[in-house]
């Protein structure tokens, strides 16, 4: 555990300490700034389109994190040969790969808790201005704390992503890393369909390889619950608690998956 948290906190400065990084966080919360300013046009609805433009901001701007610097953590390390100074050291393989997605895992809670803080600062300003007239007639408050669960669960997604993208890291190129990994995210949306796939065609080899995807394929359009949140519509906590061990168990997986690839990985 020392090991790992070592490794963890070496991965998440060196996260930190890249320019692309505060780029996509300072633009996301300027996104979330101008999403005030298009409220502002649409009369009654202003909350609803900066809840929903914020949200999925910090999912869009967090995806990107997570891919980018995802894929970056290990091929960076074999790039610079840095990896043959990490290998002489007492430290397993599977150790360093757990403690990279532990750092990432790490910078991603604390850029997405920054954007969160800056939703909820725009939001309190709208709602600071509001008579009492007008915060009685909302759905919903301003200052919704059931946003924090649309956050929650988009964090979680995110993690998956980054284990998506360390597991192809271990042994693609960056390039194609990232194109495999921005693929997996858009199947992971339409995974449902495939299970129904077999009503479409009448192939049975196509409605045996669509089951199999459908198996292997993360579901994600589940961890997407910001219309629901945006509206008022309620998220049961038994569907927290369902799907965030749903993305534990698959970030288990991959995890496991990719140490396994990335101790048996030739680096000479």
């Amino acid at each position: 555990m020392r090991t790992l948290g070592w490794i963890a906190i070496n991965g998440f400065r060196e996260s930190v300490r890249d320019k692309v990084l505060y780029s996509l966080v300072a633009f996301a919360i300027l996104l979330m700034g101008t999403s005030y300013v298009l409220g502002q046009l649409t009369a009654g609805q202003d909350l609803k389109i900066m809840k929903d433009l914020g949200l999925s901001s910090i999912a869009i701007f967090g995806l990107f994190m997570a891919v980018f610097i995802g894929i970056g953590l290990v091929s960076k390390e074999v790039e610079r040969r840095s990896i043959y100074g990490l290998l002489a050291k007492p430290v397993r393989r599977h150790e360093i790969l757990l403690g990279k997605f532990a750092g990432l895992a790490l910078t991603l809670t604390v850029n997405i808790a920054v954007m969160t803080l800056a939703l909820y600062a725009v939001l309190a300003y709208v709602g600071w201005g509001e008579n009492q007239f007008a915060r009685q007639a909302r759905e919903v408050p301003a200052l919704d704390p059931a946003l924090l669960k649309a956050v929650a669960l988009i964090l979680v997604q995110l993690m998956m992503v980054t284990a998506i993208a360390l597991f192809f890291s271990t042994f693609s190129t960056p390039i194609l890393s990232a194109g495999l990994t921005f693929g997996v995210y858009i199947a992971g949306y339409f995974s449902q369909d495939l299970r129904n796939f077999d009503q479409v065609v009448n192939s049975r080899a196509a409605q045996v390889l669509a089951r199999g995807l459908y198996y292997v394929l993360p579901n994600l359009s589940p961890f997407d619950v910001t219309s629901q949140v945006v509206h008022g519509l309620p998220v049961t906590a038994r569907y927290m608690a369902v799907t965030i061990a749903y993305g534990v168990v698959y970030i288990a997986m991959l995890l496991i998956a990719g140490a396994t690839i990335f101790s048996r990985r030739d680096f000479k």
